[in-house]
């Protein structure tokens, strides 16, 4: 039986057994199921600055975990190698084994909660939301690190247990989203929901070629302005990775877009320099 996903805007048409773009949810019987539900692939002790998240609980750390799968396509991914496959090698770990980690790495650690992150964590949503459930009990927070590709009433449900979010926005225009299999206005959509419900920072990787023009930055921080022009802009630096072999964006090109984007946000930062 083929059953559509309505996780995210591709809507997956899926006969029984096969996978979506995502690499995680399978027609089961008819049923979606989460395929990466539990499975942890990464786990470390970040500093919250990592995420990154310069203005949220600064000078602490956070426990972050990732998984696998990503319902975005960019040549130019930093981790790859779990987010564009489901083999990564993956440790199962429950709700209740998580919150007891995280609470027993405040008290060594004075860990503040737990960061979803290295691959696109939304896709895993039922399993966020068990977990968020915990964390927030235990008087912890959460924090998301996404691409911000999810539909947006999936998004809705998860935003109450949400403390902040990190969300890439890679580029201003469809053409740019196209390129790297995404929607640029599902994207938009979402940093409108989630910076009207918790802490909100924005990432921009800047590819040379792609979304290194001032004037798409210019357009862009003023479109992030008319939410809030206090939420805080990394404009980050490019390295060859995957399947792009470009070289490194210039320092001056990352220079002369903060300035742009100043005219109309508090707060740039430069990352990746």
């Amino acid at each position: 039986m083929r059953i559509t996903c309505e996780n995210c805007f591709h809507n997956c048409r899926l006969d029984d057994g096969q996978t979506g773009l995502c690499h995680v949810w399978k027609n089961m019987a008819g049923t979606m199921e989460c395929t990466n539900y539990g499975q942890i692939s990464s786990i470390a002790l970040d500093p919250i600055e990592k995420k990154p998240l310069y203005e949220f609980y600064p000078g602490t750390m956070i426990l972050s975990i990732g998984s696998f799968g990503c319902n975005l396509r960019c040549g130019f991914c930093q981790n790859y190698s779990i987010s564009q496959y489901s083999d990564a090698n993956c440790r199962k770990m429950t709700a209740d084994e998580l919150t007891e980690l995280a609470h027993r790495l405040k008290i060594e650690h004075d860990n503040i909660g737990v960061a979803y992150t290295y691959n696109e964590p939304l896709i895993s949503y039922p399993y966020l939301m068990a977990c968020m459930k915990k964390i927030r009990e235990s008087g912890m927070v959460n924090v998301v690190v996404s691409n911000g590709t999810i539909s947006p009433s999936i998004l809705s449900e998860l935003l109450p247990y949400i403390d902040a979010m990190n969300i890439d926005l890679k580029g201003f225009s469809e053409e740019i989203y196209s390129s790297l299999g995404g929607n640029l206005a599902n994207v938009m959509e979402n940093i409108r929901l989630a910076a009207q419900s918790c802490h909100v920072e924005l990432t921009s990787l800047i590819v040379p070629g792609m979304n290194d023009g001032e004037d798409d930055m210019g357009r862009q921080a003023a479109w992030i302005a008319s939410l809030d022009p206090e939420i805080p802009l990394h404009i980050t630096r490019y390295f060859p990775r995957y399947h792009s072999t470009a070289p490194p964006t210039p320092i001056q090109t990352l220079k002369a877009l903060k300035q742009r984007a100043k005219k109309h946000l508090r707060s740039v930062y430069l990352g990746n320099v």
